[in-house]
């Protein structure tokens, strides 16, 4: 049976290495060429672009990537199961894909020498999803050395990237996300389109760092505020907030906040306001 690029259809490449996805890692495999090309086409233009892809596995998004057009694809792996079927991808694209066995928690993006533009596209590996989005939305200097990110989320953690303030899935990460980033859900993906098959169903998602985040804060202070804010979201910030700050009332009313409210009330900007003033 042929494949749009000629290699091997993936099943039988995962078949012929006996892989199986571990639950231990996050894995979950993309098989479907149509739906890996889609999701490449997601993470475009290709053409001239280095794309940093996080837990390939047996490689049917790399192949999508570079099948699409990427110049480059820096495909970064911990399970060394995998490497012998990236390798088989490598010798069919000499020159456009460059493999690298470590941890994405762990690696140093700045020393990885890329060339822009370039940009993150992955299926993530679901136990590590979280973690590494707000690694990459900590990146310092800012803007970051990506122009985008195209990720494969859980529907659930898509829809707190995304939420808006007044809703339960409105947290931490939505505001973290939401101030250094323009976010916005591509579309949906079925759990049946994963091998082995997972309980809930994905979504990609795409992040467009802003070049100049307002109101300016620092997100180390951001942190603070969230995590406070949020950790008790249910009393109002005048108590949430008293861990991190003396007179948590009277810094809310000096910024105009009613210090009644709860977290999920406040707009993305005041958050960053009350970090802004926590760092002074």
């Amino acid at each position: 049976m042929s494949t749009p690029d000629g290699l091997p259809p993936l099943r039988d490449v995962i078949r012929g290495l006996d892989l199986s996805a571990r639950r231990s890692l996050g894995q979950n495999f993309l098989l479907d060429f149509n739906l890996t090309r889609r999701i490449a086409r997601a993470g475009g233009p290709l053409e001239g672009a280095t794309i940093v892809e996080i837990g390939p596995g047996p490689g049917g998004l790399t192949r999508a990537l570079l099948l699409e057009g990427a110049s480059r694809v820096v495909a970064i792996e911990k399970d060394r199961r995998c490497l012998p079927a990236l390798a088989g991808i490598a010798a069919a694209y000499p020159g456009r894909l460059e493999i690298i066995e470590a941890d994405a928690l762990e690696i140093d993006y700045a020393k990885l020498n890329l060339v822009r533009p370039c940009r993150i596209v992955a299926n993530l590996p679901y136990s590590v999803a979280t973690p590494l989005l707000i690694g990459w939305l900590k990146t310092s200097p800012w803007p970051p050395w990506f122009d985008r990110l195209v990720l494969m989320f859980q529907r659930e953690v898509a829809e707190r990237i995304v939420a808006k303030p007044g809703r339960k899935d409105y947290g931490r990460l939505a505001v973290i996300a939401q101030w250094r980033a323009t976010s916005r859900i591509l579309f949906g993906v079925p759990a049946r389109a994963f091998t082995p098959v997972p309980k809930v169903d994905s979504s990609l998602v795409e992040l467009v760092p802003k070049a100049d985040p307002r109101p300016a804060c620092d997100i180390a202070a951001l942190e603070r505020v969230t995590a406070a804010a949020f950790g008790q979201r249910r009393k109002m910030l005048r108590s949430s907030l008293r861990q991190i700050t003396p007179d948590a009332e009277a810094l809310l009313n000096s910024l105009g906040i009613a210090p009644t409210a709860r977290a999920e009330e406040l707009e993305v900007a005041d958050f960053a306001r009350l970090a802004n003033a926590l760092g002074r």
